[in-house]
């Protein structure tokens, strides 16, 4: 079994959903698994080192590290992030949120401001007092939904959305990393040992599932979701920056954003 004596030192997170399954498969030590904006508020409030957080938490408060080399991302299509809404998209005046993902959230507005001229009031599905046109759903239960045998709602595919608007790939979750750990290149370079591990074990992975046919999970895992953080998908995490400032969604930032 590989040691990762870095990160056995300190605290991990990870998202529980079937994406982030091969970043963490072949780590043999204690991880806490959770929704997204759990984690991002655990990170934040130091009582995590490393996790798996939704990628608007570090543009809106850029005081972490990212894990160079290693995401979650798609490039194109990514099938568990989408807008679910029945009548046109012109129409559309509300949306109801799913509260595990800030970063998807924020995207989905982007998007519609941006792209499409569109300003539909955001809430969590709690707080609305109608029903929304239009419902934003993201990971396993994106997944169900789509696999709902009859479902008649169209789909605004969010990581389809974005390469078709800006030509590149779209982050969804980097790894990062808290301010002030003792080595935080070591704990990046385990991070991106642990992606190769997992990929390597894929087919074992797929295997394993119970959730999802195999089918479906090989083809989620190896066309949709993607696991780079190259050149390109910085790219694509600088022009989300970008179109979150212009539309009044983060403050403006000048603060560079750190890769290790």
């Amino acid at each position: 079994m590989t040691s990762y004596p870095v990160l056995a030192g300190l605290r991990v997170g990870c998202v529980k959903y079937l994406n982030s399954k091969p970043l963490i498969h072949a780590y043999p030590g204690p991880v806490v698994f959770e929704h997204p904006s759990d984690l991002a508020r655990d990170i934040a409030a130091g009582e995590l080192d490393v996790a798996l957080v939704p990628v608007f938490e570090a543009l809106r408060n850029p005081n972490y590290a990212f894990a160079d080399g290693v995401a979650i991302s798609s490039d194109g299509p990514v099938y568990s992030v989408f807008l679910a809404h029945r009548g046109p998209l012109s129409e559309i005046r509300t949306i109801s949120l799913d509260p595990a993902s800030r970063t998807s959230a924020h995207l989905v507005q982007v998007l519609l401001r941006e792209y499409h001229g569109l300003s539909p009031r955001c809430m969590n599905a709690a707080a609305l007092d109608c029903v929304p046109d239009a419902t934003l759903l993201i990971g396993n239960q994106a997944i169900e939904f789509r696999q709902r045998a009859g479902f008649s709602d169209k789909i605004l595919d969010l990581g389809e959305e974005w390469k078709r608007c800006t030509g590149l790939p779209f982050v969804y979750a980097p790894w990062m990393l808290r301010s002030g750990l003792p080595d935080p290149a070591g704990a990046a370079s385990e991070l991106r040992a642990l992606k190769r591990a997992g990929l390597a074990r894929l087919p074992e992975i797929i295997r394993g599932e119970t959730e999802w046919e195999p089918a479906f999970s090989e083809r989620y895992l190896t066309h949709h979701i993607r696991f780079d953080l190259g050149e390109r998908e910085k790219l694509g995490i600088d022009k989300f920056r970008e179109l979150l400032t212009k539309h009044g969604l983060i403050p403006e930032s000048k603060k560079p954003l750190i890769y290790v």
